[in-house]
């Protein structure tokens, strides 16, 4: 019982999928009040079902400690996005949806998670330390990855996509590989920071000495869930998109709000915490996660299935994704952030959902 009051959103979210299975397709989105109802009901679910994913994650990297630690947070939050924006590609039909969602995803780490975090931690702290070493090293990787798979396409012939498309899998596998080497490895150093210890309570002790096999098995059973009520989310979103005349982008930004909304909790509680080394590891992390591990799987699955595909970005997501980077290279560049540079990230972040509602 004590288990059953502590999943209760995994709870839920079984029960969810049980309903969704049973329930004829009449119930679901046969009207379109009633594609809207489920739609919004099923994103909901499957937020709660994330938030539950990304706490197991989170009880697991409390037990391997950083990088180790954010890098189990960041992969649980990219295998996520990836199951959701898959199976609603396939229902959307839509050539950009995986450019939109990972162009959304990385406005909301970046400007969103990032900006928030260091204006509210900026606030309460004032300027917050972190190791530089992390925000360069993610900077330039995700530069190069982005302009790689996102930018370079546009000038890539029809002809040529299908070589490009593989070269581009091979590079993203590869440059993750080394990456992956070096947070992991020997330096390993650069993702982390030595923040004075201060006392635990109790029930945070017992929560990292919790057998890391149940949480694992709890991950697994949260990213299953989380599978099959992407599968019915999709098909109610694709007939509520049918009957309604809305910006589209909104279900990229859906599919990146569904991925980042755990990763938003943990990085507002490390803020407020004082703990900004983690923000950065989250937020910048997933950002890279993103790209570097989306992409090819993607681009794996259009090769095979011949799903239309369109990766580069257009000529406004090219410029903010470099202003962006910019501002980030620029603010993280110290050592320390404080609430003005967070307040120009959500400014950025604030830009993008003004131009994503005027459907530019």
């Amino acid at each position: 019982m004590n288990l059953l009051r502590q999943e209760a959103l995994l709870v839920l979210a079984a029960l969810t999928a049980l309903a969704g299975a049973v329930l004829p397709a009449s119930v679901l989105r046969g009207t379109p009040a009633a594609a809207y109802v489920s739609t919004v009901a099923l994103v909901a679910v499957i937020v709660c079902a994330s938030v539950r994913a990304a706490s197991h994650a989170e009880r697991i990297a409390h037990r391997l400690g950083d990088p180790y630690g954010t890098m189990i947070l960041t992969l649980s939050a990219v295998l996520v996005e990836v199951v959701v924006l898959s199976l609603v590609m396939f229902h959307a039909h839509s050539p950009t949806l995986a450019r939109d969602t990972i162009y959304a995803a990385v406005m909301l780490d970046i400007n969103g998670i990032l900006g928030l975090a260091a204006l509210l931690g900026g606030i309460k702290h004032g300027e917050q330390s972190y190791n530089d070493d992390s925000a360069r090293t993610y900077s330039v990787m995700i530069l190069t990855a982005m302009a790689v798979s996102m930018v370079v396409p546009e000038f890539v012939p029809q002809r040529a996509w299908r070589a490009y498309s593989i070269f581009t899998i091979v590079a993203m596998v590869t440059l993750y590989a080394v990456f992956l080497r070096m947070q992991t490895g020997p330096h390993s150093y650069f993702f982390s920071y030595s923040y004075p210890e201060k006392r635990r309570k109790r029930s945070e002790r017992a929560a990292q000495a919790h057998p890391v096999r149940a949480a694992v098995a709890l991950l697994g059973a949260s990213i299953v869930l989380i599978g099959v009520l992407a599968e019915l989310m999709s098909r109610s979103l694709a007939a509520s998109l049918a009957e309604l005349d809305v910006p589209a982008a909104v279900p990229a930004i859906v599919v990146a709000l569904i991925s980042a909304s755990p990763e938003i909790l943990t990085a507002l509680r490390a803020a407020l915490a004082n703990r900004m080394q983690a923000v950065v590891n989250i937020a910048l992390g997933a950002s890279l996660s993103t790209v570097i591990l989306t992409v090819p799987v993607i681009e794996a699955l259009a090769l095979i299935t011949g799903l239309p595909f369109e990766m580069a970005m257009t000529p406004i997501q090219t410029l903010m994704v470099l202003v962006t980077l910019v501002v980030t290279a620029i603010n993280l560049n110290d050592g320390q952030t404080n609430a003005i540079e967070g307040m120009t990230h959500f400014v950025l972040f604030a830009t993008f959902l003004m131009l994503a509602a005027l459907g530019i």
